[in-house]
């Protein structure tokens, strides 16, 4: 049966709230034997039940972890404890639970028909996570038949109490499919909330583009997470295995597509806690290179007194300097008007950083000699020796490096005419 003829079929049983409680022992008491639904008992030792409504159904399935498992280098006890963590956090972050409790979070991943967006593209998973304080509960919305997507998105919202959802990258895509699908069915099915939403995949974007050749999850899972995955179906090939499933029932692949989603969601809630622990700097183990990304990113979303103690933690820490955080600290220190402190900062590895570094340290002190200082010949040793620099490593032909060196020769002329003019005054 098509979904346009189920519609029209159901429109008579638009579902009420006062039908609320009818409608749901009905899901959830329905007769299996109803069905002719094969391989019924191998779902079943998957730990799957029959959800069904005025006369379709859908299959759910639900999993529990003891709140000890190991996921990765994290419990999900770390979870726990990082959103408390939260809770004492001064600043405002994308990422701050401050005032949610572990078990308000929903973290939330799909599987659907194709990658692209619109109507043609259907959800037929609906994976999500909930962490209590003794458990981790994976439920799991699977529409066994085109055209039940009244049943899947009923018993999927008759279920949701959460606040805020926990994607990767969902904010583009997982939600947004939900939102078209439920469109078509909303006059069937209960309310779709409203959710706040942390997305982690920009977070890992921040973190990790510098060292992976790919930020998918499961890179993530690996590289970072230490969290390796056996025998697990790609994720791109769940189109074809649902299809497959489609035309001959078996439940094996389809399955295994499950555990795929089953594992995405727990390495959900194990990289919320990584990004925490970094963000909050209680972390065990993390690169130079993380923390000061770290602090661009706490700079970036307005906490920068927290951004200052981290660039300054990486300058002391270690045996060689930390360029890049020196740099930015400075640019800090600029911006709070501490012109001396940038100054000294930006003299200090002018020589020594690596080359893009000391272009834009010694333009800096272009800027603050000539504007601040007044001493237009310094400004302009600065701008000589930027002019050498871009000369030896730029390519003479990029247009960027053309742009930069027309910008270059303007500010040296205005500093010549401003030294002119200062002669001129002397004498």
């Amino acid at each position: 049966m098509s979904i346009k003829t189920k519609l029209t079929r159901m429109k008579k049983h638009i579902i009420r709230d006062e039908e609320t409680d009818r409608t749901k022992n009905q899901a959830t008491e329905g007769n299996q034997s109803s069905t002719d639904f094969p391989y019924l008992d191998e779902w079943k030792e998957k730990g799957t039940v029959t959800y069904f409504i005025d006369g379709d159904f859908c299959l759910v399935r639900e999993k529990r972890y003891p709140i000890d498992h190991q996921h990765g280098n994290y419990t999900f006890r770390d979870f726990i404890r990082a959103v408390g963590a939260w809770q004492e956090f001064m600043g405002e972050h994308p990422l701050s639970s401050k005032g949610l409790s572990p078990d308000e979070m929903f973290f939330f991943d799909t599987e659907t028909t194709g990658l692209g967006g619109g109507v043609g593209n259907t959800i037929f998973l609906l994976g999500h996570g909930r962490v209590t304080d003794k458990e981790v509960i994976v439920t799991q919305h699977f529409l066994p038949q085109p055209g039940s997507e009244i049943p899947l998105y009923h018993s999927f919202l008759s279920n949701v109490d959460y606040n805020t959802l926990v994607t990767y990258n969902g904010k583009a895509f997982d939600w947004p499919q939900v939102k078209t699908r439920h469109t078509l069915i909303k006059d069937h099915v209960p309310k779709l909330p409203s959710f706040g939403h942390f997305d982690l995949y920009h977070g890992s974007r921040r973190l990790f583009k510098h060292k992976l050749e790919s930020v998918k999850l499961v890179n993530v899972e690996r590289e970072i997470l230490g969290f390796h995955r056996v025998d697990d179906v790609p994720g791109y090939l769940a189109p074809m295995i649902y299809f497959d499933y489609i035309e001959r029932k078996d439940p094996e692949g389809i399955l295994k597509v499950m555990t795929h989603n089953e594992l995405d969601i727990l390495s959900l809630i194990t990289l919320y806690t990584h990004l925490t622990h970094q963000l909050l700097n209680i972390h065990k183990h993390a690169t130079g290179h993380e923390r000061f990304e770290v602090g661009r990113w706490l700079e970036y979303t307005g906490n920068r007194n927290i951004a200052k103690e981290r660039y300054q933690e990486l300058i002391k820490e270690g045996d060689h300097p930390n360029y890049e955080a020196t740099h930015q600290l400075a640019l800090q220190y600029k911006k709070g008007k501490e012109v001396k402190k940038a100054m000294d900062l930006w003299e200090g590895i002018c020589e020594e950083a690596p080359v893009s570094i000391r272009k834009r340290s010694l333009l800096e002190l272009a800027k603050l000699y000539e504007h601040k200082s007044k001493n237009f010949q310094l400004a302009l040793d600065m701008c000589d020796r930027i002019l050498s620099l871009v000369t030896e490593t730029e390519d003479k032909q990029n247009k960027k490096h053309l742009t930069y060196l027309e910008d270059l020769h303007h500010r040296m002329e205005r500093l010549e005419g401003k030294m002119n003019k200062k002669t001129d005054h002397s004498s």
